[in-house]
């Protein structure tokens, strides 16, 4: 079992030490969830009831939170922030590969860098370069011409077509394809006729995608995810779409085409986005926002009916369907009181 001291702890994330530092600690948990031996944190002032049953040998806290609390600490500005630099310190993940398997079939034009891992049953195709410490799992599949840059680690089954390049330190999960066709087509007399997607697939450094996201070429022009960019779970991300740096898109997201999106976005979880035009840079899009029209101003926007009881629901929705009727009726009635009036 990996253990590390209190002390080692505080200094990895920069934070004061109260209590004793010589106290080993086995892993992190929740608080309710943790034992002695596991550090956990309290990110929301709500919880500090919680902390008089907690059983952790240490807490992440700030200073104002200390009172409530009986054993040792570490003092930090934001708890939250600190959890996830001690969850990476302390994880125990396994690498999807090591090594490189005998099963894996790889071209003999491919280029490795060192300490580069393969799994089971990959295909690396012609030309492809692997920089130094890739990690590309068991069944993934690398097509011609493809670069990926140091340090980038694919889990299992995970597609990259052609000519797409993926830079330093990215992490693709399981069941991903980057450089699909996108969805062009041109219609002759109801027959649609396959427009070749020619473009690529260009990811920055320190990018993070969720399991089966689809990312698709570019018809033409590149389809390009910048640096620091994080996508959930199955998104849909259109041919010749530009996401711009550090933005974070939650799971379910679809973008049609030709869409630009600026940097330090938040795109909420199932928002629908129109193609062929631009949102600004640090815009939030809350979870089911169908945005239609560009953005042009950063802000928080939001779309959609909350959900409600269904009877009030029927009585909304009734409403919503006689709104046509109903502005005929009120603009009828203003004709008449302004006739009135003169």
């Amino acid at each position: 079992m990996f253990a590390c001291l209190l002390e080692q702890l505080a200094k990895h994330i920069d934070a004061k030490l109260h209590g004793d530092g010589t106290l080993p600690i086995t892993g992190i948990a929740s608080m309710k969830g943790a034992v002695s031996g596991q550090i956990t944190f309290l990110a929301d002032k709500k919880f500090q009831s919680n902390l008089s049953e907690c059983k952790a040998s240490a807490v992440v806290m700030t200073e104002d939170s200390l009172k409530y609390w009986h054993g040792a600490a570490l003092i930090v500005n934001n708890p939250y922030l600190a959890y996830a630099k001690l969850a990476q310190y302390l994880d125990t993940t396994p690498n999807p590969a090591k090594d490189i398997a005998p099963s894996a079939v790889i071209d003999s034009s491919a280029k490795l860098g060192n300490n580069v891992s393969i799994g089971a049953n990959a295909v690396i195709e012609s030309n492809v370069i692997l920089a130094d410490n890739c990690i590309i799992g068991p069944g993934c599949f690398i097509g011609k011409n493809t670069k990926i840059g140091a340090g980038t680690k694919l889990w299992a089954n995970v597609s990259v077509y052609h000519n797409c390049i993926i830079g330093e330190n990215c992490l693709i999960q399981s069941g991903t394809v980057i450089g699909a066709d996108g969805f062009g087509y041109a219609n002759d007399k109801g027959k649609w006729i396959k427009i070749p997607q020619l473009g690529r697939v260009v990811i920055g450094n320190n990018v993070e995608i969720g399991a089966s996201t689809t990312i698709d070429r570019g018809a033409l022009d590149d389809t390009i995810i910048g640096n620091g960019v994080i996508i959930d779970n199955q998104c849909q991300i259109a041919h010749n779409d530009i996401i711009g740096d550090h933005t974070a898109v939650a799971g379910g997201v679809i973008m049609a085409g030709s869409l630009k999106i600026g940097r330090h976005c938040l795109i909420g979880g199932a928002s629908v986005i129109n193609g062929h035009m631009e949102i600004c840079d640090q815009v939030t899009v809350t979870g089911m926002g169908m945005v239609m029209r560009p953005i042009t101003e950063p802000g928080v926007y939001s779309s959609g009916i909350p959900l409600q009881q269904n009877k009030v629901w029927r009585k909304t929705a009734s409403l919503v369907l006689h709104i046509d009727e109903m502005n005929k009726r009120l603009k009828a009635l203003e004709k008449k009181l302004l006739n009135v009036s003169t």
